[in-house]
């Protein structure tokens, strides 16, 4: 059996109750990831949790049919989640395979997530045309898709949320389904919602649950880079590596102050005069007190020439990074250095 993100909620209330080994592959890891959740917890009686790397599979492919098949400590029922790099599952799980052929007996359910693979790997190859087996390939999401899936989990959860907000959740958790779902599920318990009990979302509800965000961790990154402060750059980009920012969420972050000035410059023309602001306007425009520094420091770099530019060559940077997630942090730091050099120039 095969899934993409497209069909893989249609699939899997089938996948849960049919199959007990699969294979979560693709780009996207947090979706990925995010799938075997949904998965796990459909399980009539996911018992206890059996975490295994692809390392120790590939080291001792045995383990995996010896763990499938033993009891937990209480004797319950027991799942397995394993998070591999491209196949090194394959031989465990073609061991796991041919002992059951052998009459071992029945194995616990076996969730393989698995880095830089794809559905043509030699493991999705094991299953795909296996009735006990699923393959679901997960590519980068777009803000859309994120957005309608923050919808669903609401809808789920008893919450009625305007697509407004359901873009802020997605764009505020970089496109990443599992930091959307735990937006959703945080605003569950603070609105009181449920299923039975539905309960509509407001803004400031939104602003009660998230007010300390990914977002100010970006802040002095976004600011380096749309000041040209090229003697900071370095500085920043190692936080960014030592605090594994999550890149499209950064590049969202520069996006976004980068469509604002262009909103700013439209509105004070060329002088660029933030002065002549009423506070209305200053709201309006999103100009608060604690940035307004950071956004004259931004806006005197980029006339309404080089903001053209720049909008577009964030675009071309976001579709680079969804198309080689696996190096979205070199390509986004290299992008980032260009950008910080380009608003230093006068």
């Amino acid at each position: 059996m095969k899934a993409t993100q497209r069909d893989f909620r249609n699939v899997a209330a089938r996948a849960s109750t049919q199959c007990t080994m699969f294979f979560f592959c693709g780009p996207d890891e947090a979706g990925a990831s995010a799938a075997a959740t949904t998965l796990i917890q459909q399980l009539d009686d996911p018992g206890e949790r059996v975490d295994l790397s692809g390392g120790q599979l590939r080291n001792d492919p045995v383990l995996l049919g010896d763990e499938a098949r033993s009891s937990s400590l209480f004797g319950d029922k027991r799942h397995i989640v394993v998070r591999a790099n491209g196949d090194e599952a394959h031989d465990a799980l073609k061991a796991l395979i041919e002992t059951a052929e052998a009459g071992a007996g029945d194995a616990a359910p076996v969730f393989i997530i698995a880095t830089a693979a794809t559905d043509k790997a030699r493991t999705a190859k094991l299953l795909e045309k296996r009735k006990d087996g699923l393959v679901a390939m997960f590519w980068p999401p777009d803000l859309g898709t994120v957005t309608a899936s923050v919808r669903e989990m609401a809808d789920a959860a008893g919450l009625r949320l305007g697509g407004d907000l359901a873009e802020r959740i997605a764009r505020g958790a970089g496109l990443d389904v599992r930091l959307a779902q735990s937006e959703v599920s945080k605003l569950a318990i603070y609105c009181d919602a449920s299923p039975q009990s539905p309960q509509a979302v407001t803004a400031e509800d939104l602003d009660a649950i998230g007010a300390a965000t990914e977002e100010d961790g970006f802040r002095p990154l976004v600011h380096a880079v749309l000041a040209g402060e090229t003697g900071k750059i370095g500085d920043e980009l190692r936080r960014m590596r030592e605090h594994s920012m999550n890149s499209v969420g950064l590049l969202l972050a520069v996006e976004r102050r980068a469509s604002q000035l262009a909103r700013i410059r439209a509105h004070v023309g060329p002088t660029g005069d933030v002065d002549r602001l009423s506070k209305g306007e200053k709201a309006m425009l999103g100009i608060f007190f604690r940035e307004e520094r950071e956004i004259r420091s931004q806006l005197a770099r980029w006339s309404p020439q080089k903001l053209d530019r720049l909008n577009a060559r964030l675009i071309a940077s976001h579709q680079a990074l969804l198309r080689n997630s696996q190096m979205a942090e070199t390509l986004l730091s290299q992008e980032l250095v260009a950008i910080t050099r380009f608003a230093a120039k006068r």
